[in-house]
């Protein structure tokens, strides 16, 4: 396995289980990628690096399957009251729970009609639900997958309504479906942690599936942190006789006769691998650094596309150590899992357009929580931790949509505290002790998030960008999609590949899957 993102440690896991000898190849000082946990402010604060809550893997095949065991090597979920909800100026408010019935009773209490709307769609929805949230475990580019797929887009000989459904924008559902402007601002900034924005195409798929999600899943986040899934899946390797190794970068591996045989870490140690290579590295990675020595291994067209693969928005994280939880007028937001302070839908459209043209945004789009309020071990008594993220940031600055911080150098510390003062500043109309009550606070801006993980290229936290043209079978490149690479035993995972960024445990356990073939993970008597 190259890097131990937490796809490598669920593949890693289901082979060790099954048998297999395993070796996890790590660069950094301990395994989990993007799922880290760490004191940035304060002694006994504990924040939540990049990635926090942990409803795609809690509802998904793996955590169902491996649960027990991750269980008992002590990853324990805490879920709140509220899965989400939102904050609007002039105290307008709204939030989601697992239960229907008080989500349709919100809804109605928001514009009277939209109660039922809410039902409407989710029931027009469920017939598909099933056939698409299996595709999430499946291997897209398989004819299985091609089957569902086709299931999905036709009905009766021709498009079906679920055709049309994935090619419209989250604003067009939004407003076509529901009157209140509140609504609109819970439902349409999930577009962001999708990796998309509002008026994009397909960006309303995504927002009914993670309406669904959370409503289901809740928002769950791990006692402790949410570096205990990566210790958990790390044990669990280790317990079947697997091992993971940290600071050893991999930087090149190794193809003889059509094969992936061995990698090569950065101090010269080749290490053999029998029968497979799992990489959880972008394409771009790939094939143009692990593979860039092998010669005639890549064909000249996918070089030609792993040179073309993109990225999309940058993202800036706050970390705050706060002396008091913060508090704001509707207390259920003081017990939601992770909320989003917003203008609302046009708010959030301008600052995505904002941000694609390369400018700070003005008002961006914060997405808050606390995890603290569920799980106080976090920090001391009395106290809390708060994590401000912001995903309608530019990679690249060209200027300040506002006009008042100078870009010139790019992400500099002076840019990205400065931009923090900002959204700071924005977050106190929202919960007005937040700003008295800080600490300590850490910022982490794109470049940050590109000196740790390569895996986030010049920034972005999602693998790079999934607009509708490099998504599903064009993911990670058109002429090489999902799992599978130019060399037959040499695999990839993680947020490049299907089914996307996230913290999910799809991709590992897809790969695992095809690795082990059909079957208990584990043979019967082992």
């Amino acid at each position: 396995m190259v890097g131990s993102g937490h796809n490598a440690l669920v593949a890693a896991a289901y082979l060790a289980r099954a048998g297999w000898g395993v070796l996890v190849l790590e660069g950094n000082d301990r395994p989990g990628g993007l799922v880290r946990t760490e004191e940035l402010t304060v002694p006994g604060f504990r924040h939540d690096t990049y990635s926090s809550a942990h409803p795609l893997f809690t509802s998904g095949p793996a955590y169902a399957e491996l649960g027990p065991e991750l269980t008992a090597l002590g990853l324990t979920y805490r879920t709140s009251r509220y899965c989400t909800g939102v904050s609007m100026p002039g105290s307008a408010t709204a939030v989601l729970s697992t239960s229907p019935e008080e989500n349709v009773a919100e809804a109605e209490r928001l514009a009277p009609g939209d109660g039922a709307a809410l039902a409407a769609l989710l029931e027009e929805f469920a017939p598909y639900a099933g056939p698409v949230f299996a595709l999430f475990s499946a291997e897209l580019a398989s004819a299985g997958a091609a089957q569902v797929v086709h299931g999905l887009m036709h009905e009766d000989g021709h498009l079906s309504p679920f055709a049309q459904l994935f090619l419209r924008t989250a604003r067009d559902l939004l407003e076509h479906r529901f009157s209140s402007p509140v609504v609109h601002a819970l439902l349409a900034p999930w577009a962001l942690h999708l990796g998309r924005g509002p008026d994009e195409a397909n960006s309303a798929l995504w927002t009914i599936l993670v309406l669904l999600a959370l409503t289901t899943a809740g928002m769950p986040t791990p006692e402790g942190g949410s570096e205990r899934l990566a210790r958990a899946l790390a044990a669990l390797v280790e317990q079947h006789g697997g091992r993971v190794a940290t600071q050893r970068w991999v930087d090149r591996i190794i193809v003889r006769e059509g094969r992936a045989v061995a990698v090569r870490t950065a101090d010269g140690e080749v290490v053999h691998a029998e029968r497979a290579v799992i990489a959880s590295v972008n394409p771009d990675q790939l094939y143009l650094k692990l593979l860039a020595h092998e010669d005639g291994v890549v064909p000249p067209a996918i070089r030609r596309q792993a040179h073309a693969y993109r990225y999309g928005h940058g993202c800036v994280q706050i970390h705050l150590a706060l002396s008091e939880p913060p508090c704001f007028d509707d207390e259920r937001l003081s017990h939601t899992g992770q909320l989003h302070l917003t203008g609302g839908l046009d708010a959030l459209s301008r600052s995505v357009n904002e941000a694609t043209r390369g400018l700070l945004p003005a008002e961006p789009t914060i997405s808050f929580d606390s995890p603290s309020a569920v799980d106080p071990t976090r920090c001391p008594p009395g106290a809390a931790v708060a994590r401000l993220q912001m995903l309608d940031v530019p990679l690249r600055l060209r200027g300040d949509a506002a006009g008042q911080i100078g870009t010139g150098d790019g992400w500099t510390e002076g840019v990205k505290n400065a931009f923090a003062d900002r959204v700071i500043e924005l977050a106190g109309r929202h919960a007005p002790n937040l700003p008295d009550a800080i600490i300590g606070r850490h910022v982490i801006g794109p470049a940050d998030l590109a000196a740790f993980n390569p895996n986030c290229g010049p920034g972005d936290p999602y693998g790079g960008s999934h607009d509708l043209s490099q998504s599903y079978l064009l993911r990670p490149l058109p002429g090489q999609p999902s799992h599978r690479t130019v060399v037959p035993n040499l695999f990839m995972v993680g947020a490049a590949t299907w089914p996307g960024h996230g913290v999910n445990g799809g991709s590992g356990y897809i790969v695992a899957r095809e690795l082990l073939g059909p079957g208990p993970a584990v043979p019967p008597g082992s």
